[in-house]
């Protein structure tokens, strides 16, 4: 059986990930931190949908101590797959941004999702065929004014990966970066009608994305036959800053 772990999955684009999964033949960890009833509640849903499948919730906070994360990694089922979906940002200049918020984007946008790399790694190797997809953004390739360490921390997703999928490539573990432009997800919610109409303005293809636009190129990375796509970051942005 096939096996995922979605970091984030109670997120707009998460969700999204684990709906196109599941109808995929995959079975799941759902993983979130603060909303363990939408995560309890989507499983419960896609086990009803899929009863062949397992969907199973799990917590964990990305501030946790190394132990803690090697004891969460331990007790997982072997995974073929992991989604690194989470993402937190803050829109504020670095010059009145808090140090507090600053080591906040770093840790749960890169430095965690690098240590649970480290310590999954063991488990996807011994796998048929593994995959490792972060969940970048358009900021990586183009730093964003006013997310500039949002920016820094996706753009290190990028490198990290590049690097780190040269280091594995002897394995059927492959490791790549889906780089989203503007999403339709609950983080966007913050800015105004006239923001978001600006916005949409200056993308070709004319709309912000969906969660299913992004849904859609990770289940493409999971299919055994992608296996010679590693260390890339994949754009999908609609056209927008490139």
């Amino acid at each position: 059986m096939k096996r995922a772990i979605v970091f984030g999955a109670t997120g707009g684009i998460g969700s999204s990930i684990c709906e196109d999964l599941a109808k995929d033949g995959w079975s799941l960890y759902l993983h979130t931190n603060s909303k363990w009833n939408k995560a309890y509640e989507k499983a419960t849903k896609l086990a009803n949908e899929y009863p062949s499948q397992d969907f199973l919730p799990i917590k964990l906070d990305f501030n946790s101590s190394d132990a803690e994360l090697k004891k969460f990694v331990d007790g997982l089922i072997p995974v073929n797959a992991v989604i690194f979906a989470q993402g937190i940002t803050d829109y504020n200049f670095v010059g009145t941004q808090k140090m507090t918020m600053m080591d906040k984007i770093i840790n749960i946008n890169l430095t965690v999702p690098i240590k649970l790399t480290h310590l999954l790694e063991d488990k996807l190797v011994k796998q048929e065929f593994s995959r490792i997809i972060y969940l970048g953004s358009v900021y990586g390739g183009q730093g964003s004014a006013m997310e500039a360490v949002y920016s820094a921390t996706k753009a290190g997703l990028s490198r990290f990966s590049q690097a780190y999928a040269r280091e594995v490539v002897s394995t059927n573990l492959t490791v790549n970066v889906l780089a989203p432009g503007a999403v339709d997800t609950p983080m966007n919610a913050m800015f105004s009608e006239e923001t978001i109409a600006e916005v949409t303005d200056e993308i070709p293809i004319g709309r912000f994305a969906s969660g299913k636009d992004i849904s859609y190129w990770v289940k493409v990375i999971l299919n055994p036959q992608s296996g010679y796509l590693t260390g890339q970051t994949i754009y999908i942005s609609g056209g927008w800053l490139l």
